[in-house]
């Protein structure tokens, strides 16, 4: 039997299998275990796992067990509940729209900042230039907009684009999110110094103002930026997206690596429509659609465009 088994270090075979696992990211340790508030067994994982990929199609690895724990035992103290498993049922049961709601946001990653991945920005700048001596309204959709920092980088790309034309095109930005705080803090447009720390400093003071009152020491969109944005909700999984094409460029960077390739392939089939026949998508530096290529062919450097459109 596995509990009398031991080897040369004493510990039974029952209990080097448990340490591998818990190793390996399949359980909580037990001293993990023994600090926490609230119990929390791998079958709550598992289940707040299918939760979130059914509602959000994020796939959960077994090695963000202590970041879900994190995340949700604020739900649990919020919401009066003792255990993941009282909480989960509440969850499923009560079918409370603002509490899925805090559910989903709890569990978003919102890793974003201003010009990240700046290597796409040029490349984006000369498909501006290409599309304005086309046609005089541009459509971006940002879906991955957190807190702001990308669409406002995308906005700033923009006006630098055509600061010298004296009748620049109309540029409109939507910028979705499944999470509604950060989408608040993206429509507020104001961010902390060290969050604005890596613009240059041309581009700072041509598109920034200093904050007054309670925002004094922020650092604060200015209003022509700020009117090429719209903010709104998207869940990339809901059957409709309240999204109007033709869309001349798609930002959807570091989004899919949350999603498996069945539902990445979903996605990119519904971005299709959408898009104008020369639009580009801009995906992640770790992202790759080659699963896809039916319907979007690589430009090198995680830029595609949809490939009906021909690889000219």
């Amino acid at each position: 039997m596995l509990r009398k088994q031991q080897d040369q270090s004493g510990l039974t075979l029952a209990e080097r299998l448990a340490i591998v696992r818990q190793q390996a990211g399949v359980v909580p340790t037990a001293s993990s275990a023994t600090t926490r508030e609230f119990a929390f067994q791998f079958s709550d994982f598992e289940r707040v796992g299918r939760l979130i990929y059914a509602k959000a199609g994020i796939s959960l690895a077994p090695s963000k067990q202590d970041m879900v724990y994190s995340r949700l035992s604020r739900r649990l103290r919020e919401t009066g509940k003792k255990t993941f498993n009282e909480y989960l049922n509440f969850l499923e049961n009560a079918r409370d729209p603002a509490e899925w709601e805090h559910f989903v946001n709890a569990l978003t990653t919102n890793l974003t900042s201003f010009f990240r991945e700046p290597h796409h920005f040029p490349i984006f700048a000369e498909h501006l230039r290409k599309i304005a001596s086309l046609r005089r309204r541009i459509n971006i959709w940002c879906c991955a907009a957190s807190t702001g920092e990308e669409p406002y980088s995308i906005a700033m790309t923009v006006a630098d684009t055509f600061m010298a034309e004296r009748t620049p095109p109309e540029v409109s930005i939507l910028c979705s999110d499944i999470d509604t705080n950060v989408l608040k803090t993206g429509e507020k447009g104001a961010y902390a110094p060290d969050r604005v720390e890596k613009i240059p400093l041309e581009q700072l003071r041509r598109y920034f103002t200093r904050g007054i009152g309670s925002q004094e020491d922020m650092y604060c969109i200015k209003p022509e930026l700020r009117r090429m944005t719209t903010f709104q909700r998207v869940n990339l999984l809901d059957p409709v997206w309240q999204v109007r094409g033709p869309l001349d460029v798609i930002f959807c960077r570091n989004v899919m690596i949350y999603f498996d390739k069945d539902t990445q392939h979903k996605i990119l089939t519904r971005f299709e429509p959408l898009m104008q026949p020369d639009g580009l998508l801009f995906a992640g530096h770790s992202e790759n659609f080659f699963h896809a290529s039916a319907i979007f062919y690589s430009l090198g450097k995680t830029v595609y465009r949809l490939t009906k459109s021909g690889k000219s």
